[in-house]
């Protein structure tokens, strides 16, 4: 679910991981339900996925949420409300870790001049995002990740390291390719039609699936 609101230049992003625990996992998700029913009561939520693990790539349960602020975000993440939540959930899950990815999304969505005029909804924003991030996760999991468990990095330069390359590649890289492919789409004064708005959403989907497809295929 996606809270309407006008997205302005300081958007953020938290990606937590979770360790849950063997045969706990129905349990997790209807926690992470209960977890997203109540960050939609919180100012600035604008949307929330839920990654699976992916035998032999990924063994954690990764949840990414955005705020429209910094602020917004932080207010979450030290409330009383989530507090209490997290403290109910270490019953399904064991250490988990929060990963903040800057301010860079308002950016990667001004595509001219002026407020509002030149930025994609929310929803649009949130799937354009999920498109680029999925497939820079998975990568990096499967290349670097690997090669930094073979060295036997310690976790905190791990995570910094994976932090480093994922906002690079998506700042310099996919981000830049998505706004280019899916302008038709984003720009708000080119899509003005119900069936524009329909078949980008469609295009998005249809690429998601297409890479989990592939990551399926290739890691299975």
């Amino acid at each position: 679910m996606l809270s309407g609101g006008t997205p302005t230049e300081d958007v953020v992003t938290a990606v937590v991981s979770h360790d849950v625990r063997p045969g706990r996992e129905r349990e997790f998700m209807h926690w992470q339900d209960r977890i997203l029913k109540e960050q939609e009561r919180h100012p600035g939520f604008m949307g929330s996925e839920l990654f699976k693990p992916v035998k032999g790539v990924q063994d954690r349960w990764v949840v990414a949420f955005r705020f429209d602020t910094r602020e917004h975000l932080e207010e979450w993440l030290n409330s009383k409300a989530r507090e209490k939540l997290l403290t109910e959930g270490h019953e399904y899950f064991g250490a988990y870790d929060v990963r903040k990815i800057g301010s860079a999304f308002g950016a990667w969505f001004r595509f001219g001049e002026g407020t509002a005029g030149g930025v994609p909804s929310n929803w649009k924003q949130a799937m354009s995002v999920v498109l680029a991030l999925y497939p820079t996760v998975m990568i990096l999991n499967l290349t670097v990740g690997d090669w930094l468990s073979r060295l036997r990095a310690p976790g905190y330069l791990a995570l910094f390291i994976s932090n480093v390359l994922s906002g690079s590649v998506l700042t310099w890289l996919l981000m830049p390719l998505v706004n280019r492919a899916l302008a038709f789409w984003l720009v708000p004064s080119r899509a003005r039609s119900v069936g524009v708005h329909v078949a980008g959403a469609a295009v998005v989907a249809a690429c998601c699936l297409v890479i989990i497809t592939i990551f399926g295929l290739t890691t299975g």
